[in-house]
């Protein structure tokens, strides 16, 4: 079995992201960016040039006229958003095809993750956006995959890779689990500490040093959506339901074991995280 460290240094189970879109996360993760730095790096890229000007034309914002460059967008989406919108679009497009893992359900179910705890969430002041944080919370499970295919695929004939206690068995089997994998590579492409802390952390939140208190609300939110995939009942939603770390959140019961918390994602919509 490979170690934590030879993993997250393994070129083929990390993969690397534009230059471009890396010195953008640098200079939005300094203490006071740039914001001319950052519209002149994320002008260089198509794709972030694309998202960040259909977002910044969006209903949302009731614009008199039509917004046409990154800088004009970045004046009116902020800093803080770009930012989060420039992590999730490294991550994501990272992982396009990964061996052993149903790709588009493995989108519909982060989709999931991050509108739940998005919801769950709505009350917390963090440093990075929920959505984010539940959108990206399981892409250490595709670093293993990359890493370690062997070792994966006779990990997914013994436990379902969206089954509520993965991580529980990951951590019996190898020492860790995808969550600190994934803490690991996003520390490697320099995020923000509380991103890395919230995803070292949500397998267990509270029974670890360097608790994030986003961790738990991830925990809870990761849980329910894996329930969902794996088509749990009523019965068993009760049964599982992680009460202590809701009840230390003072979260909702009745949110959280709702039949459907929030619409759930369709296949449609983890499709083009693929195209």
């Amino acid at each position: 079995m490979m170690d934590i460290q030879s993993l997250i240094a393994s070129p083929v189970a990390l993969p690397s992201i534009p230059r471009v879109i890396a010195l953008a996360l640098t200079e939005l993760n300094a203490q006071e960016p740039d914001a001319q730095r950052v519209s002149s790096l994320l002008s260089m890229d198509p794709v972030m040039t694309a998202r960040l000007l259909m977002v910044a034309n969006s209903a949302r914002f009731q614009l008199s006229r039509r917004v046409g460059t990154v800088s004009e967008a970045l004046g009116i989406l902020g800093l803080r958003p770009v930012r989060d919108m420039t992590i999730e679009a490294a991550m994501t497009s990272a992982f396009r095809k990964v061996g052993g893992v149903d790709m588009k359900q493995f989108w519909r179910f982060s989709l999931d993750t991050a509108r739940v705890t998005q919801l769950l969430a709505r009350k917390l002041n963090v440093g990075v956006s929920p959505y984010t944080v539940g959108l990206v919370h399981a892409l250490g499970e595709l670093v293993m995959h990359r890493g370690m295919p062997q070792e994966m695929e006779q990990l997914n004939q013994r436990i379902n890779v969206f089954a509520p206690n993965r991580a529980r068995t990951e951590h019996e089997l190898l020492g860790y689990c995808y969550a600190q994998v994934g803490a690991g590579f996003a520390r490697a492409w320099k995020l923000p500490e509380v991103l890395v802390e919230t995803l070292e952390h949500h397998d267990a939140p509270f029974e670890r040093e360097g608790y994030e208190p986003m961790a738990g609300i991830l925990h809870v939110a990761a849980w329910r959506c894996r329930a969902h995939e794996m088509g749990y009942s009523e019965s068993k939603l009760a049964v599982s339901f992680p009460d202590k770390t809701a009840l230390a959140l003072g979260l909702d019961v009745g949110v959280v074991l709702a039949h459907a918390p929030v619409d759930w994602a369709s296949s449609q919509e983890a499709q083009l995280f693929l195209d």
